[in-house]
């Protein structure tokens, strides 16, 4: 493979605008040179990495598994060198561009989503794609900007801070306890329809928490014949249907509390917390965009009520 300086910067431009055009046709008007220059450039940047970037038919050219990759990170470094640039002229950096969200579900549904209004407001030249998964994804495979994920992450590839505390709270119908009666102790949770979420990243079911007489934090095992697999949100729609008790995050049951269809129990178990962090990967240079959507959701978050 050749050295970094041996690869011309205009065949990775033409490179991207033909991944992202899907024509080189179309990528010779945008740069106006012939479709013929731009075949040729792709294909000496080609021959330099030695493998294929596009399969070509007649009609159409597709960008290969490996070009995809390439794709990704050459947007990446295109986009910094840009940042650099005008780093260097003094020029001010707008945050701009696609900026790909991994969020998990009842993070995503009921935290992030009320608030992308005030950001879409406040950066109109920033566009959004949020996937809104449970799992756990790969940064450079699947070309996310930033995830936000339950927990304290320890890998040292990526950049986390922490967010907040979401506390959590158990719940069910008016309906439901009217008829079931209402759990006072945690022995009582045996005699109830507790419904459990199974993570798709460990294949276990989710430990609830509550706190002791002493404060101290309990991990409760819920034995349950009711369980969800790989999605939360389908957890909170079987409460809400009058299926039996879910622990959830109280942001995630806050509106259906407020409107009666849901009510809070053992509130002397209650108190317990699970953290949220924002992450991305250590090696990437922190791009406007990104910058301005994590600070945006650090200094949002911090006057927000706890929940």
């Amino acid at each position: 493979m050749a050295s970094v300086g041996s690869i011309q910067l205009g065949s990775i431009e033409q490179f991207c605008k033909a991944a992202e055009l899907g024509s080189f046709t179309a990528t010779a008007e945008f740069f106006g040179v012939t479709p013929a220059a731009v075949s040729r450039s792709i294909s000496r940047l080609e021959q330099r990495l030695g493998v294929r970037l596009f399969s070509r038919t007649t009609r159409s050219v597709k960008v290969t598994n490996e070009g995809e990759l390439f794709w990704k990170e050459c947007q990446l470094a295109l986009e910094q060198i840009a940042e650099a640039e005008r780093a260097v002229t003094g020029a001010q950096i707008v945050p701009s561009g696609l900026l790909r969200i991994s969020v998990s579900a009842a993070y995503g549904t009921h935290r992030l989503l009320p608030l992308m209004p005030r950001f879409t407001e406040a950066y109109p030249q920033i566009e959004i794609e949020l996937s809104i998964s449970d799992k756990i994804i790969d940064f450079v495979e699947e070309g996310f900007d930033l995830a936000i994920r339950l927990g304290i992450q320890r890998d040292s590839r990526l950049v986390a801070y922490k967010l907040e505390d979401a506390f959590l709270g158990v719940y069910a119908t008016p309906e439901y306890l009217l008829k079931k009666g209402t759990p006072r102790t945690l022995n009582d949770l045996e005699a109830h329809d507790c419904i459990q979420y199974v993570s798709p990243n460990t294949g276990r079911p989710m430990i609830w928490l509550f706190q002791g007489e002493k404060g101290e934090e309990i991990e409760y095992p819920i034995r349950s014949r009711m369980r969800v697999l790989n999605d939360a949100l389908g957890c909170i729609a079987w409460v809400n249907a009058g299926g039996g008790l879910y622990q959830t995050y109280n942001f995630a049951a806050a509106d259906a509390v407020k409107r009666g269809d849901l009510v809070e129990v053992l509130h002397d178990h209650g108190g317990c917390a699970r953290p949220f962090s924002i992450l991305y990967p250590q090696n990437r240079h922190l791009s406007a965009k990104v910058r301005a959507f994590v600070d945006f959701l650090r200094s949002t978050l911090s006057v927000l009520p706890a929940q």
